[in-house]
C-alpha cells in the first residue's frame, strides 16, 4: 500500500554532540564540480552541506559505543575485544567461526578466494553490488543476478522487491553446474535497499541445499530487512528483531558483513560462518591481506564499537525511528510527484532518473546527471546507480545499460534531523521544476573496475 506517513515522530535519542556544517555558494560549487572532473566522490567533504553519498561508515556513534573505545585492547593478538564481537555475533547468527575484517569488500574478497572463484565459475544473487561484483569479476568469474521482475517496476507495490526469483534460480541450476555460491543481499542495495522475505530466504536455502551450493548472505543491512519482515511478512509482528534475523540467518552457511552499515560504526566488517574448511581457508589467506585472525585489520578499539553496534542496531525503537524517517522523506517527495522507486527502502529513497530527466538517454548518463545537479543547485550530495555503475560492454562490444537508473538518496544513521530532510526535498521539488536544463555528460576517463568512483566527465553543451 501508499505510504502515507506525513509525520516524523521523535527520535529516541538525543543530541550530544555537533558538527557543523556549511551552504557554499553556487560559484563554488561549480568551480569544485569542474575540478573534480564531474565526479561527485572527488568533491571536499567540507564543501558538501548534505551528504547522501553513502551509509556506509557514516553513522553517528553512540555514548556508550564512544565510551567502548577507551577500553580498546590494542594486543596484536587475542585481544579481548575480539571476544566481545565474537561472544555478539555468535548470539545473532548462531554461527561457530568469526573474522573480523577491516571492511565488506575485504570480506567479500576473502569469501570469493576460499570458494576457489575463477574464470569457469559463476556467483548467483538477487542483484550484487557494486564491491561484491568487482570482487567476484575482477578475478574473471561471472556474477549474475536473479531478482524478481517487479524490482524492475518503480512504480509497482511489492512488500519485498529484494526477493530472489526461485523460479528462475532453480531453472538457471537444472542448466549450468559451475555454480560455487548463491549471496543474498538483504536489503537489496542495487535495487534500491528493498527487502528479502524470510519465506524467501528459506525458499532459496532449500534449493541451494538441494544442489549442494554454499549459501551466503551479504548481511550488510540484516537489521533493516529483519524489521521490514517484522512489519509485512505475515507471522512474524510479534517476534523481536533479533528472533527475526537469528531466523535469516539459520537458512544459510555463512555471511559476510560491511559493519559500516547496520554495524553502526565507522569502520569494519566480519565473516561469520560453520564450515570449518573455508574458515581455515580465510584464516590462511587474511593473515597475508588483513592480519591476524581476532584483528582482521581494525584496532581493538574499533572491534569493541563494533560489538556494541550490532547490539545497538536491533533496538526496535531504533529500528522504528529509521523506518520512518525514510518514509518520512519518500512520502513527501511521492506527494509531489516526483518520480521515486515505490515502496521506499530500508537505507535510502531513489529517485527514478529516467522519468525525472527523460530527455536525456543513458548514454549520457541521467542518473549521474541529476546527482550533479543536486550538488550544484543545493550543495546535495548522492550517488547514481545506474548507467555509470552497472553499464557494460557485452561480447559484440555494444553497451548493455541496466534496467533501473537510480539516485540514491542514502541517510546516514542517527545523523541528520526533520529540518535536513525537509531541505533535502524541498531542494528536489525545485530542481525538477526546471529538469529540462539538465544536460547529460560524457566520460572522459573510465577504470576497469568500479568506475564510478573515480571516472571523469565533462558536460555536453552542443
Amino acid at each position: 500500500m501508499p505510504n502515507t506517513n506525513d509525520t516524523l515522530p521523535p527520535p529516541p535519542f538525543k543530541i550530544k554532540m555537533v558538527e557543523p556544517i556549511k551552504l557554499t555558494t553556487l560559484m563554488d560549487r561549480k568551480k569544485h564540480l569542474k575540478a573534480a572532473g564531474y565526479n561527485i566522490f572527488n568533491i571536499p567533504a567540507e564543501e558538501v552541506y548534505i551528504d547522501l553519498l553513502t551509509d556506509s561508515g557514516t553513522s553517528a556513534m553512540s555514548d556508550n559505543q564512544w565510551s567502548g573505545l577507551m577500553l580498546g585492547d590494542e594486543s596484536y593478538a587475542q585481544c579481548r575485544n575480539y571476544f566481545h564481537l565474537e561472544s555478539v555475533v555468535k548470539e545473532i547468527t548462531g554461527f561457530e567461526y568469526v573474522i573480523p575484517t577491516h571492511q565488506g569488500r575485504s570480506a567479500e574478497n576473502l569469501v570469493c578466494f576460499a570458494l576457489n572463484l575463477d574464470e569457469t565459475k559463476v556467483a548467483i544473487s538477487n542483484q550484487f553490488f557494486d564491491t561484491t561484483r568487482a570482487n567476484i569479476e575482477s578475478i574473471g568469474a561471472k556474477a549474475h543476478d536473479l531478482v524478481v521482475q517487479e524490482a524492475f517496476n518503480t512504480s509497482v507495490y511489492h512488500d519485498f522487491k529484494g526477493n530472489m526469483d526461485i523460479h528462475a534460480l532453480e531453472e538457471y541450476l537444472n542448466q549450468n553446474s559451475n555454480v560455487a555460491v548463491i549471496i543474498l543481499t538483504v536489503t537489496n542495495n542495487t535495487g534500491g535497499g528493498q527487502p528479502v522475505s524470510l519465506e524467501n530466504i528459506k525458499s532459496v536455502s532449500q534449493i541451494a541445499r538441494k544442489y549442494k551450493i554454499p549459501f551466503f548472505l551479504d548481511a550488510a543491512r540484516f537489521a533493516e530487512n529483519a524489521y521490514f519482515i517484522k512489519l509485512r511478512e505475515k507471522g512474524y509482528s510479534d517476534y523481536t528483531p533479533i528472533q527475526i534475523a537469528q531466523k535469516m540467518f539459520s537458512y544459510v552457511d555463512g555471511c559476510m558483513m560491511s559493519a559500516k552499515k547496520d554495524g553502526l560504526v565507522n569502520i569494519g566488517g566480519f565473516i561469520a560462518l560453520n564450515n570449518a574448511n573455508l574458515y581455515n581457508r580465510i584464516k590462511e589467506r587474511m593473515v597475508i591481506t588483513e592480519g591476524f585472525p581476532t584483528y582482521g585489520g581494525l584496532a581493538g578499539r574499533d572491534l569493541e564499537t563494533m560489538a556494541r553496534g550490532l547490539n545497538e542496531v536491533l533496538s526496535e525503537d531504533y529500528l522504528q525511528y529509521r523506518y520512518q524517517q525514510l518514509q518520512y522523506l519518500g512520502n513527501k517527495l511521492e506527494k509531489a510527484n516526483i518520480p521515486i522507486l515505490l515502496p521506499v527502502g530500508g537505507h535510502s529513497v531513489n529517485l527514478d532518473a529516467r522519468k525525472f530527466l527523460p530527455h536525456i538517454p543513458q548514454s549520457e548518463f541521467p542518473g549521474w546527471a541529476l546527482t550533479i545537479a543536486l550538488y550544484e543547485m543545493f550543495g546535495i550530495r548522492c550517488v547514481e546507480l545506474g548507467s555509470v555503475m552497472f553499464a557494460y560492454q557485452n561480447e559484440d562490444e555494444k553497451w548493455v545499460y541496466p534496467e533501473l537508473e537510480l539516485v540514491r538518496l542514502a541517510i546516514p544513521r542517527r545523523v541528520y534531523s526533520r529540518e535536513h530532510l525537509d531541505y533535502i526535498c524541498q531542494s528536489i521539488i525545485e530542481l525538477y521544476k526546471s529538469r529540462e536544463k539538465i544536460k547529460g555528460l560524457r566520460m572522459t576517463y573510465s577504470p576497469d573496475f568500479l568506475r564510478h568512483f573515480t571516472a571523469r566527465f565533462e558536460p555536453i553543451t552542443e
